[in-house]
């Protein structure tokens, strides 16, 4: 009965996450809540878990009593010394049949079913939270390459602008055809970037539209940075990793089951106990001429003394199925780990970076607007100029790229340590707070998971300025070079 409420109170918790969808406003929830809600993954797992459920009822029905009824006609034909006898009977009967002892054997099978069910709900959680990331890497993505396309955009109109001006000097008799022939070069190689941010839009459209189920809307709004509950440390990120992932806790669960199969794997050493009553009625019941009733009540034990070592086969492939177990458990705890500690590198990493880009973007514009007042001068060359695009162009995609990968990188953080949708304030399915509540690691936590980080030594900034300092202090000293003569007239 708790479990059909269990499975109820899941669908309409799933109904009602569905019904949310349309009064979230920020478009990055919006996507994942639709993710979440839609996607046949998800469907898929949550089905998986209905179905755990049903098995538990079933494996507990083996402690109930079995009622047969069944009904015979036919003739029966005996040889006893010299005489034959043939007897028409007819009968029909019902039976019940109650198991009192089988070595433990469905104790072990309803336990099982228990950690399965566990399992499918952990796997349902952390499916949730997977598909939760990939949609928000979707809605990223989106934003990121109609960023791309723009500043591909701007990047061709600054070319072909260029070229324009080329082409007007030429015309005119005061430019070269080099120079021309340069500037319609770069308008090519503008229009080939332009096609390829295009096409991965395109590409990233579609892998949004796949995972969330619906086109990516016109207005997205601006980057989202999740940084509220990210930990101080990276060993916190782990750690925090490590205790609330629901890929390890169905791990745990999965090595637990396994365990329980084990354990009934040996009731076959075990005499099975039952209780059966019988009762048939009809003509000539149990072939006896006559007889028109039967009533049986008896207490039945089968011991099975030898099965041509299945028995003991079976209980070696189980013990090695536990063993593979465990295993899988230490491999998703060691997983968890190093997405969590890269994802919250990456954070760290980017936050740092996005400084640098910036003050090489400024600079580079600025550097970009000078050579073109100087080049409208003729202080410089075309060359000059065209490098100076394609410069800028290329430090402000790093620096878009850039921003976009940090908050990506918040939401893996988030992700690793199962917080995403709930940082999100999505409503989702299930939540371990009310259906796993109480559960815990125990003594099956992962046994084979380092704790301790690798740390890298981080750069010594100073160090290097003064390496710089010290090859400064020895290169030669290069002259001015003399101004070139004017052209006279």
């Amino acid at each position: 009965m708790q479990s059909r409420q269990f499975a109820r109170c899941a669908l309409v918790l799933l109904m009602a996450a569905g019904g949310a969808i349309a009064q979230t406003t920020d478009p990055l929830k919006t996507a994942v809540e639709q993710a979440v809600n839609t996607n046949p993954d998800v469907s898929a797992r949550f089905n998986a878990y209905r179905a755990s459920v049903d098995a538990v009822d079933a494996a507990r029905g083996a402690y109930l009593p079995r009622v047969d009824l069944n009904a015979t006609v036919g003739q029966e034909r005996d040889r006893i010394g010299g005489t034959s006898r043939t007897l028409s009977r007819q009968q029909g009967g019902v039976s019940l049949t109650q198991l009192l002892w089988d070595g433990m054997g469905t104790s072990n099978d309803v336990a099982h079913a228990g950690h399965e069910q566990l399992a499918r709900y952990f796997e349902l959680v952390d499916v949730t939270e997977q598909t939760a990331i990939e949609a928000a890497k979707a809605h990223y993505d989106v934003q990121r390459y109609r960023r791309m396309v723009t500043l591909a955009e701007d990047n061709y109109v600054q070319h072909r602008y260029a070229f324009l001006q080329i082409q007007s000097r030429f015309k005119a008799g005061v430019g070269r055809g080099v120079d021309l022939e340069q500037a319609g070069a770069r308008v090519a190689l503008a229009e080939s970037n332009l096609t390829t941010e295009l096409a991965n839009l395109h590409d990233v459209n579609a892998r949004y539209q796949r995972l969330v189920g619906v086109a990516p809307p016109q207005n997205l709004g601006g980057i989202s940075m999740l940084r509220d509950g990210v930990p101080a440390t990276a060993t916190e990120a782990m750690n925090t990793a490590v205790r609330q992932s629901a890929a390890v806790s169905a791990s745990i669960e999965n090595l637990r089951g396994a365990r329980s199969v084990a354990d009934g794997r040996r009731s076959v050493y075990q005499p099975k106990v039952e209780a059966r009553v019988r009762a048939d009625a009809g003509r000539n019941v149990d072939g006896l001429q006559d007889q028109t009733r039967n009533s049986t009540a008896e207490i039945v034990l089968n011991w099975n003394l030898y099965n041509g070592g299945v028995d003991q086969a079976r209980i070696r492939q189980q013990a090695n199925i536990v063993s593979q177990a465990a295993d899988l458990r230490d491999k998703t705890c060691r997983d968890t780990r190093q997405t969590a500690a890269i994802a919250y590198n990456d954070t760290k990493k980017l936050t740092e970076q996005l400084a640098y880009l910036d003050r090489n973007t400024l600079a580079i514009q600025k550097a970009r607007d000078a050579y073109r007042q100087q080049f409208d001068i003729g202080q410089r060359s075309l060359l000059d100029l065209l490098n100076a695009e394609n410069e800028l162009y290329t430090a402000r995609r790093a620096y878009a790229n850039a921003e976009y990968d940090l908050g990506l990188a918040y939401a893996r953080t988030h992700a690793a340590m199962n917080q995403l949708g709930t940082q999100l304030g999505v409503s989702r399915s299930l939540t371990s707070a009310n259906e796993a509540a109480g559960w815990a690691q125990g003594d099956d936590a992962p046994s084979r998971c380092p704790v301790v980080m690798a740390e890298v030594v981080a750069t010594d900034r100073g160090e290097l300025d003064a390496r710089a300092q010290r090859l400064a202090a020895t290169a030669p000293v290069v002259a001015p070079a003399a101004p070139s003569p004017t052209r006279k007239p």
